[in-house]
């Protein structure tokens, strides 16, 4: 909390601060009485103070460019002055570290030599740092809070808040990235302290992820973060698998974060346009904010030389236009990056215009690139699982055409079917109600599943090509998952020499088939994993079929995305799932271990009849991992970096596992 005997503001009973002792305010531009306008800016020469003596892209000129430019325009004349100040340490705090802080009040008392000594550190960090830099950063921090602050409190309707240095790179612990402090998460913060104001989206377009904004908000449902990114796999900065389209967030902000993260250099406006109608409209509808922020980094324009991509001023005008109708027009434009001054200044300006009332420049006929349409949909395919508003069939990329042909999923699928049938005389399981259209004929038994005394039971995402390919972040066809189909042919011939029934589930719904997304997240339950149509489908597998199969030992084996729902039918079904299953395989590679549920007797029951496998690499396995058998069961790490050879290579720890399990005898 901002506390009363801190220099932060205080509150009085109307929401409006007061200050003990105001901190000093900024006198670079001239004092403006209030007019009775709806638009406002904030803007400060001071944090040009800022700077490296021998170049560098974050430059003064960034603000100043677009000021001129304002000027010149004359918009300066239909917009409010809003008098900027510097961050307070308490409001700072709401986000960083102590430690970050003095950190920051630390610069302005460098030597010049200091400077040179720690340059190669702060290169490292993709910073610069000089005396400046204390009384820069701390104007733009306090600069966007006080943006944000006129708007929450009805003071404006919109604001521009030119300010830098930059912020959404900035952790709590960590400044980095041009950036010192997270400008619009300390703003959120102090404005859901301060207001009524409390359901906050901030959009962040800027090029590079705001890791640091996505880290302050990971686990709060209270703000929604949506991030437009080139991302290549992970490997573009600020780099790594926290941008990636399956970072949703964390607890019980699960679904709060939205990445959507371009694989390549080059999207356009008919990119950007066509995943704002898709994923950022609808979600932002959903979640109905009562405040929307953008982190307007241009750093996406044409021309930037650092983002190499093809955003025009008209593009972003029209991503603004869009959000302006959120949050009953409340908008706060907070500049991030953005490198190239003149694209800078341009999109800038359009954004300006926007905000002022005047309509977007129109925009040429287009239509969005096949990597953008992938990405968006694989985007949706993520996020309906958290937000009802995510139509994923209408983000399919598919053409007029493919109604005349066959997927590849499809291909494999219906040759696996046959393989099975040829091989082991195994039948399709009847289904009802809306699993028949996603997984009609996925489900496949062998003939004596009434019959046997012990059932495998094997779940797995075979012809999921974008979930089987090596890698998550690379779609190499060259890699088709052959090794899942050699996986099961061994363990088909091993359970039919051991004499045990099979049923064979594949949960990767049929492609283009419309499947219902009836039970989404609640925003009262922590936690919540997916219970969607695969958890339904085996439980009703299990209610209808496994359970009353009359088998007396069972044996769970989830490969890859099966894992999880799983882990869901065991948690939905544990008192019945308990009396009979006597071993839980899962397979998970490189994707997230599965958390057993935070219940005693479950975590005591799986602690003893799981057994997970997943490569010797895996972030889990490594020293600073938090790793629990109750959490997680059994890990077994095989020592394969491919995760397609993973199944091949664990087979033989999997049999002999199988076999000490239902060796044990019936209680």
């Amino acid at each position: 909390m901002i506390a009363d005997n801190q220099e932060a503001m205080d509150v009085d009973t109307d929401g409006a601060s007061l200050s003990k002792r105001p901190p000093q305010r900024s006198t670079s531009v001239p004092f403006q009485p209030p007019r009775n306008l709806a638009v406002g800016y904030v803007y400060s020469s001071e944090m040009t103070a800022h700077f490296n003596p021998r170049g560098h892209q974050e430059a003064p000129e960034r603000i100043t460019r677009i000021w001129q430019a304002i000027v010149d325009e004359k918009y300066n004349m239909k917009m409010q002055w809003l008098p900027i100040r510097p961050v307070t340490k308490a409001e700072a705090l709401l986000v960083h570290s102590q430690s970050l802080w003095d950190l920051v009040e630390a610069y302005q008392y460098m030597s010049e030599q200091q400077i040179v000594d720690s340059e190669v550190y702060y290169e490292q960090l993709s910073l610069y740092v000089m005396p400046g830099t204390t009384r820069a950063a701390r104007l733009s921090c306090g600069g966007v809070i006080e943006a944000c602050l006129a708007v929450a409190r009805g003071r404006l309707r919109k604001v521009f808040a030119i300010c830098r240095p930059p912020g959404h790179h900035a952790e709590p612990d960590q400044s980095m990235g041009f950036c010192f402090f997270n400008n619009v998460a300390v703003a959120t913060r102090v404005v859901q302290q301060l207001t009524q104001l409390k359901r906050i989206l901030i959009l962040d377009w800027d090029v590079h992820h705001g890791n640091g904004t996505q880290r302050a908000f990971n686990d709060d449902p209270s703000v929604l973060y949506i991030s437009l990114h080139r991302y290549e796999g992970g490997t573009f900065y600020p780099c790594g698998e926290f941008g990636g389209m399956t970072s949703c967030g964390e607890g019980s902000g699960l679904g709060f974060s939205v990445n959507i993260p371009w694989p390549e250099k080059g999207m356009g406006d008919a990119d950007y346009i066509h995943a704002f109608q898709r994923i950022v409209m609808p979600i932002a509808m959903e979640f109905a904010p009562e405040l929307v922020i953008i982190s307007a980094g241009f750093d996406a324009a044409l021309g930037d030389e650092l983002g190499e991509c093809k955003v025009s001023p008209a593009g972003y005008a029209h991503m603004t236009h869009m959000l302006s109708g959120l949050a009953g027009g409340k908008l706060v434009v907070a500049l991030e990056g953005g490198y190239n001054l003149d694209a800078t200044m341009r999109s800038a300006l359009a954004v300006t215009k926007v905000i002022l009332g005047e309509a977007p420049d129109p925009l040429p006929p287009m239509h969005a690139s096949e990597t953008a349409t992938e990405t968006v949909y694989l985007v949706a395919k993520e996020q309906s699982k958290y937000w009802k508003n995510i139509d994923t069939k209408s983000c399919e990329p598919r053409q007029e055409i493919d109604s005349i042909s066959f997927s590849i999923p499809e291909v494999l699928q219906a040759h696996r079917a046959h393989y099975l049938y040829k091989n082991y005389k195994m039948m399709q399981v009847p289904l009802l109600g809306f699993l028949q259209s996603p997984f009609a004929g996925q489900v496949i038994c062998t003939p004596d599943l009434f019959e046997n005394k012990t059932l495998v039971v094997l779940a797995h995402e075979f012809g999921n090509l974008r979930l089987e390919l090596e890698s998550a972040m690379t779609c190499d066809l060259n890699l088709e998952r052959s090794y899942l189909l050699d996986f099961t042919k061994e363990l088909m011939r091993w359970i039919n020499e051991e004499g045990y029934a099979l049923l064979d589930v594949n949960l990767y719904p049929k492609p283009f088939a419309s499947v219902a997304q009836n039970t989404k997240r609640t925003s009262n339950k922590k936690n919540s994993e997916r219970y969607d149509d695969t958890t339904a489908l085996l439980t009703y597998l299990w209610d209808n079929y496994i359970h009353l199969s009359g088998a007396q030992k069972i044996v769970f084996i989830g490969h890859g995305p099966a894992c999880q729902p799983l882990m869901n039918l065991i948690d939905a079904r544990f008192n019945s799932i308990t009396r009979t299953v006597k071993a839980v395989v899962q397979v998970v590679g490189y994707s997230k271990v599965p958390l057993t549920p935070k219940k005693d007797d479950f975590r005591s029951w799986y602690a003893k009849c799981s057994c997970v496998l997943l490569p010797a690499n895996h972030h889990i396995l490594q020293p600073e991992a938090t790793y629990s058998k109750k959490k997680h069961g059994v890990l077994c790490p095989i020592e394969e970096l491919q995760p397609v050879r993973i199944v091949m290579k664990g087979l033989p720890v999997i049999q002999a596992f199988l076999k000490a399990q239902l060796a044990i005898p019936l209680s």
